[in-house]
């Protein structure tokens, strides 16, 4: 399932958020492509986006659109990936996709290359083989999560996991980064607040994660977090359970995440690991009261972790708390997107890249 050793893109979502991230990822990586078609709305269609020294003009999104295109990134939101991905799969192309719609789907892969890269070694995700040539991007949270996490998974195995997120506003797309902007400058000269996205007051304020709830009383992002971590891990025993909510925020997530562990491990060892551990930075500074801040994580490439100690709650020294951040549209979304065509790219993992 390997790429050209320059390969033709498209990146579709091109004038959204993730989708300019991914443009600048290719030229900051010097990810070696032959050329690249930006796609979007019929809104957006004419737009000109500065990249590698010119200007590249936003094209229509159609099904004819991959015509030539080896690697077509997703940014787009999940109705458009369910109806043109499989098009640019019939056209020839590997898709990454950063939206839910195919994560749950077995035959495609659902990769952090940090923590499962082997699975786009499997023959059976080939190009041209029902929904296989797609590659799903995990949802921003339980790739944040998951980075923090895995190391100590692996170590000595995680029984349960409990996650508080806090969310800002790029989990939403520019639009909500737009409002919230706004509306520090409505607060500044006095005027009511703009509510066009998110149809409250954000700024000042903390609200449950603007997604469906179910039923059982949890949002889709929470499922989210559920579903993509036992299928991420491969295994189903984990117990998991996640509260998501949206903070005042420009860009990066934080997570207060609280372990269950199969066995002990103390602080030293916590550290050991996360230290090693590739694509995460250890910020815990107790006496300088210095730990993650999505002020920090903002631009980065790791997902920050701190906070690191005993959940005194649990028994015997299996009970772990830790506070990570990282950078939605980065290693959330584009960033991870990028790692996995790197690894296309190469036959080989990308690990810590």
């Amino acid at each position: 399932m390997g790429l050209p050793e320059r390969p033709r893109i498209a990146i579709v979502g091109a004038t959204g958020a993730v989708g300019r991230e991914l443009l600048s990822l290719l030229e900051e990586r010097r990810f070696p492509c032959a050329a690249i078609r930006l796609l979007a709305s019929s809104r957006s269609a004419g737009t000109a986006i500065r990249h590698g020294g010119e200007s590249i003009v936003v094209e229509e999104l159609t099904e004819r659109s991959f015509e030539g295109i080896d690697l077509a990134l997703f940014s787009a939101g999940g109705s458009i990936s369910r109806r043109f991905a499989p098009a640019a799969v019939a056209a020839g192309a590997t898709v990454i996709d950063n939206s839910s719609c195919f994560r749950m789907n077995d035959d495609v892969p659902l990769v952090v290359p940090e923590i499962n890269g082997d699975e786009l070694a499997s023959n059976r995700f080939a190009v041209g083989r029902g929904e296989a040539g797609i590659i799903a991007n995990p949802n921003c949270s339980t790739i944040i999560a998951l980075m923090a996490v895995t190391p100590l998974h692996r170590a000595v195995g995680v029984r349960r996991m409990v996650v508080s997120t806090y969310q800002a506003a790029s989990g939403a797309g520019a639009a909500l980064m737009a409002e919230l902007e706004q509306q520090a400058r409505d607060y500044a000269e006095g005027r009511p607040y703009t509510t066009d996205i998110c149809g409250r007051q954000y700024l000042f304020n903390v609200f449950s994660h603007d997604s469906p709830v179910g039923d059982d009383g949890y949002n889709e992002e929470e499922r989210k977090l559920l579903r993509e971590t036992h299928r991420i891990w491969n295994d189903d025993n984990v117990r998991v359970s996640a509260t998501c909510v949206r903070v005042p925020v420009l860009r990066a997530h934080a997570e207060a995440i609280h372990l269950t562990l199969d066995a002990p491990l103390d602080e030293a060892a916590i550290r050991g690991l996360l230290d090693e551990a590739p694509g995460v930075r250890v910020l815990d500074d107790r006496a300088a009261n210095r730990f993650p801040e999505p002020i920090d994580a903002a631009g980065r490439d790791e997902v920050l972790v701190g906070r690191i100690r005993t959940d005194v709650s649990e028994p015997d020294g299996r009970g772990v708390a830790l506070f990570a951040c990282g950078d939605q549209l980065r290693k959330g979304a584009a960033l991870n997107a990028i790692q996995i065509a790197e690894w296309l790219l190469a036959d080989e993992p990308a690990r810590g890249a």
